[in-house]
This record gives structure tokens, sequence and C-alpha cells, in this order.
């Protein structure tokens, strides 16, 4: 008797796949090492902002903040290359969870680096009480009985880090006490608004926590635009740039700058997808946390010519920084420009008292350099507006903030918070250098000087963006395009195998 087991015909359904092709299980292969190679790196990355940022402060020990620095940048910029080879849902998750884990880190120490955070606290508090931020500087008698012990000691020499006296012996932990506030008003609102959700007794923890929200919720943001707008294939790489970008973790985070909700208004705006009210509204509310996002206007202009567009964008950035500022005049006045006037000299942004325009001076006599910066800055804002991209307004807006901070040359990295972001937004990761500059200007000034290190920084990362324009040119571009398509001919033809990935 035949056995009808050996006999039956093989199930159609349970046929084995046939193997993937050696190059498919290649590819496989690579994308799980570009995972772990990023994981790895994520990982290094969290770990050295938490071990700088418990290295000391910025006074007493800048030479070892700098190497922790120079540490964290190397494993970012390791961490957004092999983020590339890695598909784009597992890019998308690992933007995200190292997004969340640097912002973590961050939070593990009280602010290193600045000491602008408290001001942002007493500010909040001062509001909570119903007064006017504009009305009285921290060290008015007026304000007395809103001291708190945390900022203004009572205890000790007053000779820690971040701690001040007064003209009258008060000790202080903020600067400038014996002025009024320089912030806007939309950035005073967010002060009052942590200010109403913080525990009693929590001191600066809750604008840290809050920096790091804003952080990720500018990742997330940077998300959603580059896959609508953008390129989706490259969108995780390009939000980790700012995801991960080390002066996320110390700036938007450890020392909770303001600059960050400019920053995410900013990314709002630009997502927008057309020219109009929204758009212009986003762009006065970012205007109104810090001045700074005004060179984005000119981008968000892009190729726009008609003057009834033009108009309902610069109009409703208009009303809407107007509207911000309108309870503070009624109750301020003409004070609601607070420290402004008198924080300009102090920077050396005036004519006469010139401290700023480094790579200008180099060339120009100091009274001249005000003025060759302002005519520059008006020329690229005019050339960004009527020869840029309406489909990609972050690139006119990325070339005109980069510009301003190159010609102005500040020594304060949290400037150039505003262009991370555009440099997600756009890609051109050559603009980075200007963070770096910046933040070599403020950790390095201690260790050299007398060394003109303010045009050596600066004069870094104009060199470093002018090789990043010379390599996306199109002759340099036609020219690799050829090499690369020589290169497939010589390995002839691609088996016909659909590979799995991004």
């Amino acid at each position: 008797m035949t056995d009808t087991a050996t006999t039956r015909p093989q199930d159609s359904g349970s046929t084995a796949s046939p193997p993937a092709h050696p190059s498919v299980q290649s590819n496989r292969r690579k994308a799980r090492l570009a995972v772990t190679a990023t994981a790895v790196l994520l990982a290094a990355l969290t770990a050295t902002v938490v071990d700088t940022l418990h290295a000391g402060d910025n006074h007493s020990a800048p030479a070892r903040l700098l190497a922790g620095y120079a540490v964290a940048w190397a494993l970012f910029a390791a961490a957004v290359w092999t983020v590339r080879r890695v598909p784009v849902r597992t890019a998308t998750v690992l933007v995200l969870l190292g997004a969340a884990a640097v912002a973590v880190a961050g939070l593990s120490s009280p602010p290193r680096t600045s000491d602008d955070m408290y001001r942002y606290a007493w500010d909040g508090r001062v509001q909570a009480a119903g007064i006017s931020p504009y009305a009285y500087p921290p060290a008015s008698p007026e304000l007395a009985a809103l001291r708190d012990g945390w900022l203004f000691p009572t205890e000790g020499a007053c000779t820690d880090w971040g701690l001040t006296h007064t003209g009258s012996g008060l000790c202080v932990r903020m600067n400038r006490p014996g002025v009024p506030t320089i912030y806007p008003p939309v950035a005073e609102g967010w002060y009052l608004a942590v200010h109403a959700v913080s525990p009693p007794g929590s001191r600066h923890k809750p604008l840290q926590v809050g920096g790091a929200a804003l952080a990720f919720g500018t990742t997330v943001a940077l998300l959603v635009v580059l896959r609508r707008r953008g390129d989706p294939q490259r969108a995780p790489a390009r939000a980790a740039l700012w995801a991960w970008c080390p002066a996320v973790a110390f700036e938007a985070v450890n020392n909770a700058h303001i600059d960050t909700l400019g920053v995410l208004f900013v990314v709002l705006a630009l997502g927008t997808g057309t020219v109009g009210a929204r758009r212009g509204a986003l762009l006065g509310a970012a205007i109104a946390v810090k001045i700074l996002p005004v060179l984005v206007l000119p981008g968000a202009l892009s190729g726009q010519r008609g003057p009834a567009r033009v108009l309902r964008v610069a109009a409703s950035a208009v009303a809407a920084v107007a509207l911000a500022y309108l309870p503070y005049v009624i109750t301020s006045g003409a004070g609601v420009l607070g420290y402004l006037p008198g924080y300009l000299h102090e920077e050396g942004y005036e004519s006469g008292h010139v401290r700023r325009f480094a790579l200008l001076r180099l060339l120009l006599p100091d009274t001249a350099a005000a003025a060759t910066a302002a005519v520059l800055l008006t020329l690229t804002a005019l050339y960004v507006w009527w020869r840029g991209d309406p489909a990609r307004p972050w690139h006119g807006a990325l070339l005109l903030a980069g510009t301003a901070l190159l010609l102005f040359s500040p020594r304060y990295p949290w400037y150039s918070l505003l262009v991370i972001a555009l440099v997600a937004l756009d890609g051109r990761w050559e603009w980075l250098s200007v963070t770096l500059a910046g933040t070599a200007l403020y950790l390095a000034g201690r260790l050299l000087p007398g060394f003109p290190l303010q045009a050596w920084t600066y004069g870094a990362a104009a060199l470093a963006v002018t090789a990043g324009a010379c390599l996306r040119s199109r002759p340099v571009q036609d020219r690799l395009k050829r090499r690369q398509g020589s290169a497939v001919r010589a390995r002839g033809p691609a088996p016909n195998h659909a590979v799995e990935g991004g």
C-alpha cells in the first residue's frame, strides 16, 4: 500500500520563499550596522553632554568645557553621517529617541555657561505679582518683598558662579540686576507661564524642562515640515542636525535660552504652505520672543513680488508684535524697551564704540564697520526677497541669518540656535560653523587674552561656508555626477531585485 503522505502534491501555500539576492542581504546588513552605529554614537553623545555639564562652569573650567564640547560635536557629526544610511522609519525613531536623550542630558545639572535663566525666573515671579517686568530693575526696593532666597542669597561670600553684587551690596543670582529687563513680550509671557506651573522650591528646573520641551517640539515640527515640503527620504537626517546638535543640549536645555521658543515659531512659519497672514503672525510671534528672527522675514517672502502678499505677511507680523506689546505698553509706556538701548551700547554695536564686525574691521576702520555691515545685510535681504525660491523659504532665510552672524560676530553661541534650525530645514551643514565660532569665542576668550580670537573664529567659519558653497556649485556637482556615472557603468547593470530600506 502506498503512503499517501509521500505521494500528495506539496501545498502551494507552504512553498518557501526564494532566498534573498546577495545584494539585498548586503543592504540589510549595512542598514543594521548603520542603526547600531548610530545608536552607539547617540549613547556616547548623551554621556559626553552629561560629563561635560558636570565638569564645571565657564569661569572655573573653560578648557575642560571646551574639550567636552569638541568631543560632543565630533560624536554629533558622526551620528548624523551614519543615520543617513538608516531606513527612513527607523531613522525617524532614532531621531526622536536621540532628541529626547540629549535633552534629558541637558537637564542633568544647573546652568553652566549662562545665567540668563535666572532673570527669566525673576521676570516670571514679578509678573505673577501683577507688576510689569519693565517697571523696575531686580535691585529696586519696590520689589524687595518678592526676593526669593535662591535668587537673592543672604548667606555666604557671594563669590560663586552666577552671583554678583549690586551697588548697594545686595547679592543677586542674575546679570545686570540694576536695569530693567530686555526681553520682548512673548518671551515674558513664557516666563509667566512657566512660573505659573512651577512647584514651590523648584528653582531653575522648570525653565530647563520647558527648554527641553521646546527643543523636542522643534524636532517634531522639523520632521513634519521636511516630510511635507522637503524631501521625505532625507527628513530624519536633516532633523537630526537640530535634534542632536550639542548646542541645543547646552543652550536650549541646560541654559534654557528663550531663543528656542522663537526658533519653534520660525519653523512653523516657514512650514506654512502659503504666504499669508498665518506666516506673518507666526513670524511676528518669533520676533516678539527675540528680535533676531526679523532676519527671517525676507526669506519668508522669497520670490513674492506681488504687493498684496508682501503686505499681508508684513502687516500680520507687525500686528502680532503690536498686540503682544499692548498690555505692557498700557502699564509701562515707553519703558517696554527696557535695557535694549543700553545693551546695544554695552555689546559694542554702536558707531564709535565697536567691538563687533570682526571680519570687516580687518579691512575697514572701526567707524565704517557698522555702516558697511548694514549695507551688506540690506543688499543680502533684497537679494533673498527678489531672487529667493518660494518653495524653499528657509534657503534665503539661512543665507541672511548666517551672513548677519558672520558680519556682526557675536560671542554668544545661543544666538545661532536660529541658524541651526534653518540648517536642518535646508541641509547646508557648513553654516553650523557659525555656531562653532560663537562657542569657541565664548569659552576660549578667557584662555587666550589678547589673542584676536573673534576674527579667527568667524574667519574660519566664513572659510567653511565659502568652501561649502563651492562644493555645492553646479560645475562641481556636474563633475561629481559624471564620475558617479562612470563608476556605475564600469560596474555594469545592477541586478533587478527590490531592495528593502528607506
